[in-house]
């Protein structure tokens, strides 16, 4: 399993999102995705968030919110563990991405951007903030097949 992090930016109701249009092997192709990548040796979860947010958007982070763990499962691709984080307190300006287009969009459009299904889950529980969650995500070609939360099946948005 390989371990990565993901943050949401926020900035006056909206999202810092990532589109991924510019790599032609990439399993988020075509998506919009928060900020964030994978950990290189020795980093912490927040260690990581703060490199990939500056790498890839040119913000630093000065304080983020570590929200919670979400283990995605595949039948197409290696297992992960995502570490999610939010953040409102940034400085910079936005540099260019070599992974996409970045974005500011209003958080109530991101469920009519091209997504994976199971961001809708933690996005929610990003913006209840709500305390340290565990969400499993069982993906199978593809499509979303099973949600678990805190240990406990829970709903898959339709």
């Amino acid at each position: 399993m390989q371990n990565t992090t993901l943050c949401y930016i926020e900035k006056d109701g909206c999202y810092l999102m990532l589109h991924r249009v510019k790599k032609e092997k990439d399993i988020n192709k075509d998506k919009w995705i928060g900020i964030g990548g994978h950990f290189e040796e020795n980093e912490s979860p927040e260690d990581c968030v703060k490199r990939e947010c500056l790498e890839e958007t040119g913000l630093n982070l000065l304080e983020e919110r570590y929200c919670g763990l979400v283990t995605f499962v595949s039948n197409t691709c290696e297992g992960e563990y995502m570490h999610l984080f939010h953040a409102e307190k940034f400085s910079g300006e936005l540099k260019e991405c070599e992974e996409g287009l970045l974005e500011w969009v209003p958080i109530g459009k991101l469920n009519d951007l091209p997504h994976w299904k199971g961001d809708e889950i933690f996005i929610k529980l990003l913006q209840s903030r709500v305390p340290f969650f565990s969400l499993k995500l069982v993906y199978k070609n593809g499509n979303l097949t099973q949600a678990i939360l805190n240990g406990k099946p829970t709903e898959i948005p339709s």
